[in-house]
């Protein structure tokens, strides 16, 4: 073991070396020579052969060659010591080396290094995160593995579409109004800040905006205690009530008072700010109960010239079966199909995109 923690010491000493050599070259051609010895035997071991130089002796005479002259009683407990900590050095090395295999392919699989938590992991994707509970060291490769197939898949949005399902291309100022476009499909927590900056991104990216039909499918991120962020239950449940209102009404009348409402709400909530210039996702997010949250969506439904009865009728939806149930679907589509780690979460060009649009 001795010779195996060598060289890995040497490995990352190396570092260093390379640097001072530039003045020293002495020190590199040194080096050089000892590294070699190292490998050398190194490989010897890693294929179950005895090391047939003296490289493990030398490591050891080098460190204990003071102490022999000094107190010949110790040599014994602390070569005892050197092979001790030999063995931790590669073992503290194998399992780094293992946890760092685990971390690259989770980051490249689910977009995060953390598989239970994901918003612990700096490196991965801007989002906001679903964290999940419990998952110990196997079930975490376990999720990792699962999760191959998923990334190596080719995704058509159009297979999680949940209908009635709209677009957001007429939000943009840049959209060109084209037919048969393929669809993306856009994941979305009202609450979460990655989402809107995501949501304004997307709208800004003429390329994008003209080659996909963008659909937009709210999900809530729910912990133990509830909606993560405070009031997107009660923004998904109006944003759904208004949809389906006007998916309903339309069947039976050419024109309907709640058409293109959903979406003005979800861009107001995205897009634009209070008379006092406050973003109006942070004041639902920060600022607002559930009952100033309520009162603040039906004063925009009676600015977008719903009527007193009509905006009754749409808060008592929000909590009809029908609202629920849509939402129930949505709900199974995303976490048993989708299993996002984070959202926002997007569907588009065959591929799963995780985090935050650029």
């Amino acid at each position: 073991m001795v010779c195996i923690a060598a060289f890995i010491i040497l490995i990352v000493v190396g570092i260093f070396v390379a640097f001072i050599s530039i003045f020293k070259r002495d020190l590199g051609k040194k080096y050089l020579k000892v590294l070699k010895k190292s490998w050398h035997c190194f490989t010897r071991h890693l294929t179950f052969r005895k090391c047939d130089t003296s490289f493990q002796d030398d490591v050891k005479t080098a460190l204990l060659k003071k102490v022999v002259l000094k107190n010949p009683k110790a040599v014994k407990p602390l070569s005892i010591t050197i092979e001790v900590a030999s063995i931790l050095i590669v073992i503290i090395t194998a399992w780094s080396l293992v946890e760092g295999i685990k971390a690259g392919l989770a980051l490249w699989t689910l977009g995060t290094c953390n598989v239970s938590h994901p918003a612990s992991c700096a490196l991965g994707a801007e989002s906001c995160s679903i964290d999940e509970e419990n998952l110990n060291w196997f079930s975490e490769w376990g999720e990792i593995f699962g999760a191959i197939p998923d990334r190596l898949k080719n995704w058509n949005a159009a297979d999680y579409l949940v209908e009635p399902a709209e677009t957001i291309n007429e939000l943009s100022e840049n959209y060109e109004k084209k037919d048969n476009l393929p669809p993306a499909l856009d994941i979305m927590d009202p609450g979460c800040t990655v989402c809107l900056s995501s949501f304004r991104n997307q709208l800004k990216d003429t390329n994008f905006i003209n080659n996909h039909a963008v659909y937009i499918m709210l999900y809530v991120i729910k912990t133990d205690d509830g909606p993560k962020f405070k009031n997107s239950e009660l923004l998904t449940n109006y944003y759904y009530a208004l949809l389906l209102q006007n998916t309903e009404t339309l069947k039976t009348s050419e024109k309907s008072p709640y058409n293109g409402l959903s979406l003005k709400l979800i861009s107001r909530l995205y897009t634009e700010n209070n008379s006092e210039n406050q973003n109006w996702q942070y004041l639902f997010d920060n600022v607002y109960d559930n009952e100033t949250a309520e009162k603040t969506i039906k004063d925009w439904l009676k600015e977008w010239k719903l009527t007193d009865n009509q905006i009754k009728a749409i808060a008592e939806k929000t909590k009809s079966e029908t609202v629920k149930t849509h939402i129930a679907k949505i709900r199974a589509k995303v976490e048993s199909e989708i299993k996002p780690k984070g959202i926002p979460t997007m569907l588009y060009d065959g591929k799963k995109h995780l985090g935050l649009y650029k």
